[in-house]
């Protein structure tokens, strides 16, 4: 069992390794080039090559995503809770206790946690956690138009496609196939890399509170997403997935938009930088129960 453990996390602790050390030892990264490639580019194919050619059920799907939105709408409820004990405004910790890091770290977990088909249903809860953050996000961020960020954001006609291709039973061609298994393979890793890479840029000033909202969230997400997927009736394999995407550490995206609309950023670092720290140390155990 730990050797199956460790062959999950080395590659998440390799790549994000390779991004920080790449930082600290004074290189230059451009991580605005890098992030939109991954996103206009990279995660587009990675949800085509995935989703189009997943072996699961469309009722199952929806439901996947149901589940999402459910857990995503609790964890925005139990930010009223949290904001009381932790003494900071519900707006500083709405995101950080809805959006956990789905994507440059959740999606390499559960790829070598549970294959290609445990990876099509990781695809799916973080498709959700993003139709959610960029028109919830942005609305909260004060800066551009929800609909808009929806319209020009690729991944979201690259889920349209894929839940039309499953309806139809439709089968990409192999040309097709093959280029998007090419384009998208560059995406697990460049999303490892450019998660290391920020957490190396991140000022942090407060790690103790940074550790107490941790410790606080990742229980109420575990609870939260075991009871939505029970209550839902979710595939075992389904359910763990959610479990784990919905327990991944504070995404860095929610620094992202703290800087945006000045809201306390540095706050809301510490809560991405220690998070993910800790989650090395939970994960393991959480796999070692799940898988």
């Amino acid at each position: 069992m730990l050797a199956e453990l460790f062959a999950v996390m080395a590659p998440v602790l390799a790549g994000a390794g390779l991004g920080f050390g790449w930082i600290k030892t004074g290189h230059d990264y451009p991580v605005a080039f890098v992030t939109r490639l991954v996103f206009n580019i990279g995660t587009p194919s990675l949800v085509l090559a995935s989703l189009a050619s997943a072996d699961i059920a469309l009722d199952t799907f929806a439901r996947i995503m149901l589940a999402t939105a459910l857990v995503l709408v609790t964890m925005a409820a139990a930010t009223l809770i949290v904001t009381r004990l932790l003494g900071h405004g519900w707006r500083v910790l709405l995101a950080p206790m809805m959006y956990p890091n789905t994507g440059n770290m959740g999606l390499p977990v559960v790829l070598y946690a549970f294959g290609s088909t445990g990876f099509a249903v990781g695809i799916t809860v973080m498709v959700t956690v993003a139709l959610f953050q960029f028109t919830l996000g942005t609305l909260l961020a004060q800066r551009g138009n929800p609909l808009r960020a929806l319209a020009t954001t690729p991944t979201i006609y690259a889920v349209i496609i894929s839940l039309v291709l499953m309806v139809t039973n439709t089968t990409l061609p192999l040309w097709m196939i093959n280029t998007l298994d090419l384009i998208s393979g560059f995406t697990v890793p460049l999303m490892l890399i450019t998660l290391g890479v920020s957490l190396a840029s991140i000022q942090v000033k407060s790690l103790r509170s940074g550790v107490v909202f941790s410790l606080i969230r990742t229980p109420i997400a575990i609870c939260v997403a075991w009871a939505i997927g029970h209550l839902l009736g979710l595939p075992a394999m389904a359910q763990a997935i959610l479990i784990l995407q919905m327990s991944m550490p504070v995404a860095v995206f929610n620094y992202l938009f703290a800087q945006r609309s000045q809201c306390e950023p540095e706050y809301v670092a510490s809560l991405v930088f220690c998070s993910t720290l800790l989650a090395l140390i939970y994960l393991p155990i959480l796999l070692a129960i799940l898988m």
